[in-house]
C-alpha cells in the first residue's frame, strides 16, 4: 500500500509538470516581434539634454500650494499652452506679434524660419515631450510667445506710448498679473532664444536683453532685485527669468562650507534674552547673514513679505530642486525658520526692521514661513549658514551672557531704571558711609 500510494503522488505530480509545459508551449512568446516592438519604444524616448532647464514643478512642492506655481492670465512655452482658462491673452499675443513685426526690419516668414531651426534645441530646454505638438504647432506657439515677451518688456522699458487699446499696460492690475505669471517654473522661454530674436528684429535703439529684464524684474520685484548692481549680475548663466531672480540673490560671499552636526538655532527671543542683538543689515542680499560673536550682533538683511512673496520663493525654490547642487535659497528659508518659531520671534525682528510684513499679521508672516520649510531640501554637508549656527549655539550655550543679559534687561532696559538703579546704589553706599562714621565716634 505504501509503495502504490507514493507511485500515485509521482504520477500526479508528473502529469501537472508535463501540463505546464504543454501550456507554455501553446503560449510561446513570438521573441523577434516583442523585440521589435520595445526597441520602438525605446527609439522614442528623448533623455534629458543638457540644456534642460524648464522643469514641471515636483508633485510633493505642488500638493503644499498649487496656485503658487499656475499661471492665472497666460500662459508661455508648451507646458500650460492651449489651457481654456487662457484662452483669453491668445488674440493679444497675435496683436503683441503684430506690433513686434512692425516694429522690426524681418518678415513674419523669416521669423518662423529662424524659429523652425532651432525647434530641436527649444524642445531640449524642457524636461518634458510634446508629441501632441507638431513641429507647425510647436513653433507658431514659440514665435507667439516670444514676440509677447519681448513687447511687455520694450513696453516696461519705454512705456504704453499710447498704442492701441492694450489690455496689459492699460490695466495696472492686468501688468501684474502678467509679470507674475511670466516669473513661475513652468511658465519659461529659454533666454537664448529671446535674444536671438531680438538682435533679429533689428529694432531701432536696441536695447540688451538684460537690460530689458532688469528693468522689468526690479519693477516687479524691487527688494528682490539690486537694484544698483547690473554689471555684476552673471546674466551669461541665467536661462530664463526664474533662474535669473535665483541669480540677483546669489550670495556675495564664497564661504567654506563644512558638514553642521545639528540644524538648530535658539529662537529669536531666546537669542535676545542671552543677550544677542538684532541688527538690520545693509545688504540687499538676503543670504547676507552675519554674527559678530565679540559685539553679540546679528546682522539680518530685510525680508519683504507681500502677497506673492511665497510665490517668488516657491518658483526659486522649485527651479534650485530641480536644477542646481547649490541650494542656497533652500538654505536661507531654513535659517529664516530657525530664528522666527513663534510670533514674538516676529515682533522682535519687525521691532529692528528685519522684517516688513505687508501681510495682515505676525501669524500670517510665522505661518508662510513655516510652509515654506515644507519639502525644503537642505543639505547638512553643505549648509551656506553652517558658520552662523554653530557659532551662535556657542554664544548661546555660555551663562555668562545669558545672565549678563538678564541683569541688563532687568535693570537697565529704560532711563528711569537706571535712574533707579544708580540713586538705590548712591544710598546704598551713603548709608555705609553713615555706618563707618558712627562705628569710629564709639571708638
Amino acid at each position: 500500500m505504501r509503495d502504490h500510494s507514493m507511485r500515485h503522488r509521482t504520477e500526479i505530480a508528473g502529469t501537472s509538470t508535463d501540463q505546464l509545459m504543454n501550456k507554455g508551449d501553446h503560449g510561446s512568446v513570438n521573441t523577434n516581434k516583442l523585440a521589435t516592438s520595445m526597441q520602438e519604444e525605446f527609439n522614442k524616448l528623448r533623455p534629458f539634454s543638457d540644456e534642460c532647464s524648464i522643469y514641471r514643478v515636483p508633485k510633493r512642492l505642488l500638493k503644499l500650494n498649487r496656485r503658487a506655481y499656475t499661471p492665472q492670465v497666460v500662459s508661455i512655452g508648451p507646458l500650460h499652452h492651449g489651457k481654456k482658462e487662457l484662452q483669453e491673452m491668445e488674440e493679444h499675443k497675435k496683436m503683441y506679434l503684430q506690433d513686434f513685426l512692425k516694429f522690426s526690419e524681418v518678415s513674419l516668414e523669416d521669423f518662423i524660419a529662424f524659429i523652425a531651426e532651432k525647434e530641436t534645441r527649444l524642445r531640449n530646454c524642457y524636461a518634458a515631450t510634446f508629441e501632441k505638438l507638431s513641429s507647425e504647432k510647436f513653433v507658431k506657439m514659440m514665435l507667439l510667445d516670444c514676440a509677447f515677451v519681448i513687447m511687455v518688456l520694450l513696453r516696461a522699458w519705454y512705456g504704453n506710448n499710447g498704442c492701441r487699446n492694450d489690455r496689459i499696460f492699460g490695466k495696472p492690475w492686468m501688468i501684474s498679473d502678467v509679470s507674475r505669471d511670466m516669473c513661475l517654473l513652468e511658465n519659461q522661454l529659454p533666454f537664448f532664444i529671446l535674444e536671438d530674436l531680438n538682435k533679429l528684429s533689428k529694432i531701432r535703439c536696441p536695447i540688451s536683453l538684460k537690460e530689458l529684464t532688469f528693468v522689468f524684474l526690479t519693477n516687479r520685484w524691487s527688494s528682490w532685485v539690486p537694484q544698483d548692481n547690473l554689471e555684476k549680475i552673471k546674466f551669461c548663466e541665467a536661462e530664463h527669468f526664474v533662474a535669473f531672480l535665483r541669480i540677483c540673490q546669489q550670495p556675495t560671499e564664497q564661504k567654506q562650507q563644512k558638514k553642521i552636526d545639528t540644524l538648530s538655532t535658539p529662537s529669536a527671543m531666546d537669542l535676545h534674552q542671552a543677550g544677542v542683538r538684532f541688527k538690520l543689515g545693509s545688504s540687499k542680499k538676503l543670504l547676507d547673514i552675519k554674527f559678530d560673536a565679540d559685539k553679540g550682533t546679528l546682522e539680518i538683511p530685510c525680508l519683504k513679505i507681500v502677497d506673492d512673496t511665497e510665490t517668488l520663493f516657491r518658483n526659486v525654490q522649485a527651479f534650485e530642486q530641480c536644477h542646481s547642487d547649490s541650494g542656497f535659497i533652500g538654505n536661507y528659508i531654513t535659517m529664516i525658520n530657525l530664528v522666527v518659531q513663534a510670533s514674538k520671534d516676529t515682533e522682535i525682528l519687525a521691532r529692528k526692521g528685519i522684517t516688513e510684513n505687508w501681510l495682515r499679521d505676525n501669524d500670517a508672516l510665522l505661518s508662510l514661513l513655516h510652509n515654506l520649510s515644507k519639502e525644503n531640501i537642505v543639505d547638512r554637508h553643505d549648509f551656506y549658514f553652517s558658520d552662523v549656527v554653530e557659532h551662535l549655539n556657542k554664544y548661546y550655550s555660555r551663562r555668562r551672557h545669558k545672565w549678563k543679559a538678564a541683569l541688563k534687561q532687568k535693570y537697565f532696559d529704560n532711563p528711569w531704571t537706571i535712574i533707579s538703579v544708580i540713586a538705590a546704589g548712591i544710598l546704598l553706599l551713603l548709608t555705609v558711609i553713615q555706618a563707618v562714621c558712627s562705628i569710629i565716634q564709639v571708638v
